[in-house]
């Protein structure tokens, strides 16, 4: 467990755990468990009373890359429920919010997106520009309304956490717990429930672009109904989700995973250990249907306002944009180089997995840098900013493995 030796002060607010000494080489309490990082955390939790059901290294600091928007959703739920603002409200873009690196909108400074917008935009494109947007509406700039989110943060209970930003890009004095994102989970889930309604939107229109939601789970776990995803080098593939199966609601955190298919399936794999605990049935694992509407209709007579379930596309394009796309970056003479350019070409897409490809050209092997399991949207937009920054990006379709675009 971090002692308060962990836990030291900088500047008020802010502290910088020792990763050294408060994060060492983690091993699981199970092979069930453990997925084999130094930066993993878990915990699955019952929702309706806080028990914890499942814990390994849940109060060690972790970087919380944009599961911080978590909290950033939260200071905009309360403002909402206390009126001081409300949905058809609009956010001013400025220059430092549309600066942001992706993922993002593509907001434009001097323009405005309505608060709505603004919370749709968090939960499906995980928009960092649309976070840093809110975060300067509510707080008068980014900065203090980091220090408004750490204020509540701690007040919630969350002790072990301080928030540097609104959207969770990289910041040094940024770190939470397991343990701390499950309480916020909860909180979201029991005290604003005619806003919960909005992480189950599988996707919203922007622009007359349809965004889908980044989060998997939505559509491979029967039961779950949102929350947040997040990745940075820094902190590796994480995710909180919240599930109902037999009237029972549970929270699993899951933090330091490898990639997204190794963070989902683990996922999966703890909240079906948690059910079972709890004596509720599993099931068979299908496809769980779309849940906007139902969560819509049973919610009504308490919410203020209702977003619209969005009309889907043609099964056929529904297919193409939900089917995994590759980008490639390039083919280098070494595995270690082609890795280090994929990385940072995953950076930038915000999802996907890393894969390095060896092939053999005129007779010599070369391996090729590239990024998988990316929706289309996310894609263009990743070989947009690569062809900014001078690096060669290609899009790769899925099946016929064509080429889209440079």
């Amino acid at each position: 467990m971090a002692g308060n030796a962990c836990l030291p002060r900088k500047r008020s607010l802010r502290w910088l755990p020792s990763v050294a000494t408060c994060v060492g080489l983690i091993w699981a309490a199970s092979a069930h468990a453990q997925i084999g990082s130094a930066r993993y955390s878990s915990i699955v939790v019952d929702a309706a009373t806080g028990n914890v059901l499942e814990d390994v290294n849940a109060d060690q600091p972790r970087h919380p890359a944009s599961l911080t928007k978590m909290m950033t959703l939260y200071m905009t739920f309360e403002a909402l429920r206390d009126r001081r603002i409300s949905l058809d409200d609009t956010v001013p873009v400025t220059g430092h919010a549309a600066s942001m690196e992706p993922t993002k909108l593509g907001l434009v400074p001097g323009t405005r997106l309505t608060v709505e917008e603004a919370i749709l935009g968090l939960i499906t494109k995980s928009a960092n520009d649309a976070a840093a947007a809110l975060g300067e509406f509510l707080g008068g700039s980014e900065d203090r309304f980091a220090q408004m989110m750490t204020l509540r943060a701690r007040a919630l209970g969350m002790s072990r956490t301080t928030f540097g930003n609104a959207s969770g890009l990289p910041d040094p004095d940024q770190w939470t717990t397991a343990r701390d994102l499950a309480i916020l989970a909860r909180h979201l889930i029991n005290d604003f429930p005619s806003y919960y309604r909005y992480f189950s939107v599988p996707s919203f229109t922007w622009h007359r672009r349809v965004i889908f939601n980044h989060d998997n789970m939505l559509r491979t776990y029967p039961g779950a109904d949102g929350l947040k995803t997040g990745y940075t080098v820094a902190s590796g593939h994480n995710l909180v989700t919240s599930a109902v199966r037999g009237g029972v609601r549970l929270i699993g955190v899951v933090l330091g995973a490898g990639s997204n298919s190794e963070r989902d399936i683990h996922m999966a794999a703890l909240l079906d250990q948690s059910f079972t605990q709890m004596d509720v049935p599993i099931g068979r694992r299908t496809a769980p249907q779309p849940r906007m509407m139902l969560i819509a209709s049973a919610r009504a007579a308490e919410a203020p306002a209702r977003p619209q379930a969005l009309p889907q596309p043609p099964a056929q394009a529904a297919r193409l944009h939900q089917a995994a796309w590759t980008i490639q970056v390039g083919a280098f003479g070494t595995q270690a180089a082609a890795r280090t350019a994929a990385a940072n070409a995953r950076r930038l897409a915000d999802g996907g997995d890393i894969r390095v490809e060896p092939v053999t050209v005129k007779r010599k092997p070369v391996y090729r840098a590239q990024v998988v399991g990316l929706r289309p949207s996310d894609a263009q937009e990743a070989c947009t900013a690569l062809n900014r920054r001078k690096t060669p990006c290609v899009i790769i379709k899925p099946v016929l493995r064509d080429v889209a675009s440079r």
